[in-house]
């Protein structure tokens, strides 16, 4: 069920399942808005209360100028839910790029998290655990931001079909709405996160430690796609050695982290492919919590 809440004069659309302690937050990845992440909701709620969100600027909430610095998304989040009525404090489960924000989110306001979920986390040291071919590789494959194409309609057709297939267990009220929404604001994920690198990442490394609370961090065990487009083999694996690696690291930051590497997931859609290594996560941080 879709609900808003009034932050700083800006509509934050709210999805929310299930009722209980401690409330589990999805924070979204960069490009993706909280329906995508409807069965996972759906599963959690049957464990506690469940919430996934828009951020401001991006799917059914008010527009906002992006992007945006980490700390200024996570007092959103946290606004949000005081004025829905949701009490922490919060297990917080971050995407990609949610993941940042939940950290930074658990850096700000220590007392208001109850534990934590990466998954397939970005972080600040991503760089150091990369080779160097693959960090020069990505610096030639950033777009040229002002000088994006609109997609033609082949791209449109083929990228409408590919998502109805993604989201095929989603119930259709949702499902097609969801897909448009993507297909018309394709650029907001990139626009989202231009500053990850060169601001993002360096607030979070000035933010000081997370708070001593479970923490699992789940590590996607198929490589990055798009680098699988353009690495050979060997280059591939020691890249995707070093994400497990940092993972591992991030999983250590505190005394109650974990780590699990999980087949059949790759990094944009890990909650629709797996699932159940989501839930297994949240059940657990839930239940120790208890």
């Amino acid at each position: 069920m879709r609900t808003f809440v009034t932050v700083d004069g800006r509509r934050i659309a709210l999805y929310r399942a299930g009722e209980g302690s401690p409330p589990v937050v999805f924070l979204p990845g960069a490009g993706l808005v909280g329906l995508e992440y409807h069965n996972v909701v759906k599963e959690a709620g049957e464990l506690t209360t469940a919430i996934a969100y828009d951020r401001g600027g991006t799917g059914w909430s008010d527009p906002a100028d992006l992007p945006r610095s980490a700390a200024a998304v996570a007092t959103e989040l946290r606004a949000a839910l005081r004025t829905a009525g949701i009490a922490g404090p919060y297990v917080l489960a971050g995407h990609s790029i949610g993941a940042v924000y939940a950290r930074r989110f658990a850096q700000l306001f220590p007392a208001d998290v109850a534990g934590l979920l990466f998954v397939d986390p970005g972080h600040e040291d991503v760089l150091r655990y990369l080779p160097p071919e693959v960090v020069a590789m990505n610096e030639q494959l950033k777009p040229t931001w002002e000088n994006l194409p609109d997609l033609t309609e082949e791209q449109l057709s083929a990228s409408r079909a590919a998502l109805l297939r993604l989201y095929a267990e989603w119930p259709p009220e949702i499902r097609a709405p969801l897909v448009e929404h993507r297909l018309s604001n394709w650029r907001t994920g990139l626009v989202e996160g231009r500053n990850l690198e060169d601001e993002v990442y360096a607030e979070l490394a000035a933010g000081g430690p997370l708070p001593d609370v479970p923490l699992i961090v789940l590590t996607a065990a198929d490589p990055n796609p798009l680098w699988a487009q353009h690495l050979p083999p060997d280059l591939l694996a020691r890249a995707h050695g070093g994400i497990c690696s940092l993972h591992a690291a991030i999983a250590a930051s505190v005394p109650r982290g974990e780590q699990r590497q999980i087949e059949g997931a790759s990094h944009q859609y890990f909650h629709v492919q797996r699932p159940d290594a989501v839930r297994s996560a949240l059940r657990d941080i839930v239940a120790t919590l208890r």
